[in-house]
């Protein structure tokens, strides 16, 4: 297996014992009342919002948090470990904006848009996971997260990455999980999802992330924890500098959530940007944004811990030449780091737009990214002699046995969007470019797609939460197609 590193073993070292003392003589802002009092009532001096952690507290709950755990689909049938050097993408969350394929135009999402983006993932082979997406702007905000995670419930099979954007919306989110998990006990055992928390930069916990972490630990809900730097803006405009407040920032998080309940469930995740000085905007897409962000991982996997970042996200506004470097240069990093969690796929404009043709070209990448990270496999190289000499000089291996039988494990073999045909054919077929392949491709696989339903009884049951929680804000329930 090929493997990327930026940190050597001191370097990690280096930059925990700096990151300990960021904790113990800076402190982190933790505005919610409940990890306030947690983290005094464990060693911790906390005066005016402002919690110092000691160096024996943070070491001692980072090895409580378990090396791994298991993910699974909505059945409960697939599992995937979440660890080691396992490899997970699914597109990146929330993002505000979708590229419509019509127009070609970046508009606010639709409810609509947000159900064919969770089909056309569900279709992907390579993006194992779904998250919640966009933001419709269609749904009232009260409930817009809740929302989200009944789409990808009804629409697909394959696990979550998601988030609640108040304290009350991962509790209602839970509720519908439990229904397709088969209860409270049974969702903690066989988790669907993964919920993100993330603190502010710099070295913020505001009160509904705290509180969003100390749920997910409550109930055993596995939680990634991840700060959002902007390089040079929100953190130290050295990449090691960011490391140092990001790796604060996680472990900060892991004391609060490890103080709730220990041995629960956490990520180390990340979603560095870094700030363009020229144009006062961040870029996700930077080749710097992707090194800390591996690097960050690395720090991960330095505490033995699950690993998350945001890579394959573009900067660009169009599914561009642009948008296939930034993508590519951020998925394959991350393949070959082993980062267990990798958000991205489909994402435009630095996490604020999805784009179905974009979704269908980066998982190619993902593929090819994977395939790269298999790199060389050495086993039976004493036949190549006798195998060569089969051929012979001037011969060739088309009728061999040998090519037949290894043909598909050595090979990938990539959708249409990647064009490998001849420059004939690809005039006759109009000599059409990646973006009009792809959309093609979307189209296809959205009019083919038959989704895995959900059983009826479950369907009936999560429809009566949303009627609920709809109702409970006061909202009109008329507005959703919600059968009851």
């Amino acid at each position: 297996m090929t493997k990327l590193r930026f940190l050597s073993r001191k370097d990690s070292e280096n930059i925990n014992a700096a990151t300990l003392e960021v904790l113990e003589k800076t402190g982190v802002a933790v505005k919610n009342d409940t990890a306030t009092q947690l983290l005094r009532e464990n060693g911790c001096i906390v005066e005016s919002g402002i919690a110092k952690i000691p160096p024996s507290l943070v070491e001692e709950l980072v090895q409580r948090t378990p090396a791994s755990f298991t993910l699974f689909s909505r059945d409960g049938m697939d599992e995937h470990e979440v660890g080691g050097n396992n490899v997970l993408f699914n597109p990146a969350s929330s993002s505000i904006y979708f590229k419509d394929s019509e127009s070609g135009d970046i508009r606010k999402a639709t409810i609509d848009d947000l159900t064919r983006f969770v089909q056309l993932v569900d279709c992907m082979e390579n993006v194992g996971a779904q998250s919640t997406a966009m933001v419709p702007s269609d749904v009232p905000v009260s409930i817009s997260d809740l929302f989200r995670l009944y789409i990808i419930l009804k629409e697909s099979l394959k696990p979550i990455i998601t988030g609640a954007f108040s304290k009350e919306g991962l509790l209602d989110m839970k509720r519908i999980l439990e229904v397709v998990a088969g209860g409270e006990d049974e969702l903690a055992k066989k988790p669907r999802a993964v919920f993100d928390c993330c603190p502010s930069s710099v070295l913020i916990w505001g009160d509904v992330s705290t509180q969003n972490l100390i749920d997910c630990a409550t109930h055993g809900i596995p939680a990634a924890i991840i700060p959002a730097p902007i390089v040079g803006a929100t953190s130290p405009v050295t990449l090691a500098g960011t490391l140092v407040q990001h790796n604060a920032e996680v472990l900060s998080g892991i004391v609060i959530a490890q103080l709730t309940k220990s041995g629960t469930p956490l990520v180390y995740g990340g979603a560095t940007s870094i700030l363009d000085q020229r144009h006062g905007t961040s870029s996700i897409g930077a080749p710097e944004a992707v090194i800390t962000a591996c690097a960050s991982a690395e720090m991960g996997k330095f505490y033995g811990l699950p690993t998350h970042a945001y890579l394959g996200v573009s900067d660009s506004k169009a599914v561009d030449a642009q948008s296939g470097y930034e993508s590519a240069m951020g998925l394959l990093p991350a393949a070959l780091a082993g980062i267990n969690i990798v958000s991205g796929p489909g994402m435009l404009l630095s996490i604020n737009c999805q784009s179905l043709e974009k979704l269908v070209i980066d998982n190619e990448i993902c593929g090819a990214a994977l395939r790269i990270r298999q790199g060389i496999n050495v086993d039976g190289l004493e036949e190549t002699p006798e195998l060569i000499r089969s051929a012979g000089p001037g011969g060739n291996y088309l009728k061999e046995k040998h090519t037949r039988q290894h043909l598909r494990s050595e090979h990938i073999f990539p959708s249409e969007v990647i064009s490998r045909i001849s420059l004939d054919s690809w005039v006759g077929n109009g000599s059409k470019q990646s973006k009009d392949i792809a959309r093609d491709r979307v189209d296809y696989l959205l009019k083919t797609h038959q989704p895995d339903s959900l059983p009826e009884d479950e369907r009936k049951r999560m429809n009566a939460i949303m009627h609920e929680v709809i109702t409970k804000y006061g909202i009109d329930v008329r507005m959703f197609s919600l059968p009851a």
